[in-house]
């Protein structure tokens, strides 16, 4: 991302658009897993909220808050795989 400039550009955003889409698509997965303790419901459920995350989020233009939800998005991932369910989706 540009060094100085507060509002992303349209190359800033074309940059991390695959890796949002990879985080995206790892955090759906994720929800899938044995591990959490979700019955099939609950975890359409949280799919749901993760979906409406993502739209909301995509809607952002300040780098900083780009920058921290992915950051958010990388915790949560790392959460899931443990077997535990992050406090914004819960």
């Amino acid at each position: 991302m540009a060094k100085g400039v507060i509002w992303a550009t349209a190359e800033d955003l074309a940059r991390n658009r695959g890796r949002v889409l990879s985080l995206y698509r790892k955090l759906l997965r994720s929800l899938n897993s044995p591990s959490l303790p979700l019955s099939w419901a609950a975890r359409m459920a949280k799919k749901a909220e993760v979906r409406a995350i993502f739209v909301l989020a995509s809607e952002e233009r300040s780098l900083h808050n780009i920058e921290d939800l992915v950051d958010v998005a990388d915790h949560s991932l790392s959460l899931l795989r443990k077997g535990e369910i992050p406090k914004y989706i819960q």
